[in-house]
């Protein structure tokens, strides 16, 4: 029976003061207390117990299941660890455990339906309400008491409240205003993809921030005519949200408009797609804007919220934010303002031929950093055998011979028109449909200024053709393959159990950008394929996951398709450490210390929560 699980590092502790410090109720460097350890999203931990002379002595210590094989999509749980408890979902169930050993203290079984499989959240109630755990299913708010795992009746209508529009990922809290975002369907008429607000205390609903703004509002605008009544997408659908707590501000990162790929039927900018909005936590009035993508044709939203990090220019701090995209490209922002730090400059892009379409003329390119992935494609960077393999090389020219040759013209290239009747000729678009960078967003070490991510440098092939009779949209994409909208990947199947992409490697990255001056610290490949032979296996591998960062000076990051967790150097970017997993980690990793003074790192992978410690 395999099962979906969580694995955990650990390294002994030497000193007797670290174990008085874990018994301490709110030790906050101890402890994981949220999704990214923070709101401000920097999944920074103090902890310096592992560090980069230990690192490579980790060995394996506990596990625990979270799900029977089948029950549903793999697991992308990140734990929260708070006052010496571990929480997290599983399966049907939320659990809490002793984080030192994994030994239940509780468990929730949920009745029709299941949580998140993205993580929970702590609130640490008041004197009139006890500490709770919040979590979605679907469109159910939920809250448990956090010292019985039980529902608490006090909250919403007996411990539940519906969102209507469900959101599947970890609600924010902030003192007592918790947060969501929305997930809604890929039509594009629909429930809208607004972030709201509940009382935390109460479940009562709080504000509403419509992402499609009505008339009057600012933004209204930028759709033409009624394209923007009933229109659906532009939703906060990323995994968690950040937060400024000093002023107050929280960041949505909204997505594309619906329809992905065709967007004649709404002529405009199309605000507040592809756009971070800053608002006030507490009434989620408006702030300000930056919108990444006009007009998006690609469906390269913003997957996750910024990393906030305070930065030196000029000997001057300013409060900044790091936003990633699926197009390739971090934006370094004024967070108080919303105005890029190193400059954007508005490029002339190519032109759609989509009957109907009016593509935006120009696209913000930022000044610095260069792109985080690769952007564009030219026949020179089609693989060869020299880069991987004979057999490989082959099924890349016959896919490129099967779509009638490829188009790109650089940044934002748009789907090509096939007309009925009319022979295949496909567009390549890089990044393609999953990033760049993805809902595994960035980390960040506040002392180097350094914001870490890991990006996939692969491609998505198709065009864009008028759509059968009955369609809620005129055109859409698809492809040579067959496979439909938004699909067709510019790969190919070599060996059993997975594809390689088609272009040159690498084809995933892990990059350090210093944030204080825009430039590209280090980067590295990130994930082998040891199907290759020895010398050619340094290739990069697609993954979704995020990195974590320690002040003991290393960046922990599982992600890729290669099935391992890695510690690199945060200074040089170095691997120091790997593990080998029974699958993917399709999920962000976590550290905290436990009160017998352990450091650990968790990450959800595959069949087992394994521990491993310093002899």
């Amino acid at each position: 029976m395999r099962i979906q699980c969580l694995v955990v590092l650990a390294a002994a502790a030497m000193l007797p003061v670290l174990h008085a410090q874990a018994n301490k109720a709110k030790d906050t460097g101890a402890d994981w207390p949220t999704y990214n350890r923070d709101l401000a999203g920097t999944r920074y931990s103090p902890l310096t117990q592992i560090d980069a002379k230990n690192v490579s002595n980790l060995t394996k210590a506990w596990s625990y299941r979270l799900r029977e094989e089948g029950a549903g999509p793999a697991s992308e749980v990140t734990p929260i660890v708070v006052n010496g408890v571990m929480y997290l979902p599983g399966g049907s169930r939320v659990a809490a455990l002793e984080p030192e050993s994994g030994k239940e203290i509780w468990r929730y079984e949920l009745n029709g339906g299941a949580p998140s499989r993205r993580g929970v959240a702590y609130w640490p109630g008041d004197r009139n309400n006890p500490p709770r755990i919040l979590f979605t299913a679907g469109r159910r708010l939920i809250a448990l008491n956090a010292n019985t795992g039980k529902i608490d009746p006090g909250f919403g209508k007996e411990g539940e409240v519906d969102m209507i529009v469900p959101y599947n990922s970890v609600p924010t809290i902030y003192k007592n205003v918790l947060m969501v975002g929305a997930n809604v369907g890929q039509t594009p008429l629909g429930p809208p993809g607004d972030s709201r607000a509940y009382d935390a205390r109460t479940g009562a609903k709080l504000w509403d921030f419509r992402s499609v703004p009505q008339p009057g509002e600012a933004g209204h605008e930028t759709w033409a005519g009624d394209s923007w009544k009933g229109r659906s997408g532009i939703n906060a659908w990323g995994f968690y949200l950040t937060l400024d707590e000093e002023r107050g501000i929280v960041y949505l990162p909204f997505a594309a408009p619906t329809a992905n790929y065709y967007g004649g039927d709404r002529k405009g900018a199309n605000l507040f797609g592809n756009s971070l909005v800053a608002v006030d936590a507490a009434t989620g009035k408006y702030k300000w804007h930056f919108q990444t993508i006009h007009h998006d044709l690609w469906d390269a939203d913003p997957p996750a919220a910024p990393g906030l990090i305070d930065i030196v220019q000029n000997g001057k701090k300013i409060a900044a934010l790091a936003q990633v995209t699926k197009s390739g490209w971090m934006f370094i922002l004024d967070r108080v303002t919303g105005k890029p730090v190193f400059g954007v400059e508005e490029r002339p892009v190519p032109k759609s031929d989509v009957p109907g379409e009016e593509s935006w003329p120009t696209q913000p390119f930022p000044v610095k950093p260069p792109a985080l992935a690769r952007v564009s494609f030219k026949p020179e960077d089609l693989v060869t055998a020299e880069d991987t393999t004979a057999e490989h090389a082959k099924a890349c020219r016959d896919l490129v011979e099967k779509n009638g040759g490829l188009y790109n013209a650089g940044p934002f290239t748009p789907w090509l028109f096939r007309a009925e009747g009319v022979a295949p000729k496909s567009t390549v678009s890089f990044p393609g449909g999953t990033g760049g960078a993805n809902w595994g967003g960035t980390a960040s070490d506040p002392k180097s200024g350094y914001v870490f991510v890991n990006t996939m440098d692969d491609g998505a092939l198709g065009w864009v053709e008028k759509t059968k009779e009955g369609s809620p949209i005129p055109f859409d994409k698809t492809g040579v393959d067959g496979t439909g909208p938004g699909r067709g990947n510019f790969d190919v199947r070599v060996v059993a159990g997975g594809n390689w992409p088609c272009q040159k490697p690498p084809w995933g990255r892990l990059t350090a950008v210093n944030a204080n001056t825009g430039e590209i610290a280090w980067q590295t490949p990130l994930g082998v394929t040891e199907e290759l032979p020895e010398g050619k296996r340094n290739t990069g591998r697609t993954g979704l996951a995020g990195p974590i960062v320690t002040a003991g000076g290393l960046v922990f990051i599982g992600a890729t398709n290669d099935n391992r967790l890695r510690a690199f150097d945060a200074r040089t970017g170095k691997e120091l450490w790997m593990t080998m997993l029974e699958r993917t980690a399709s999920a962000t990793p976590m550290t905290y210390r436990g009160k017998n003074g352990k450091q650990y790192v968790a990450v959800v992978a595959s069949d087992s929560l394994a521990v491993f410690s310093l002899p």
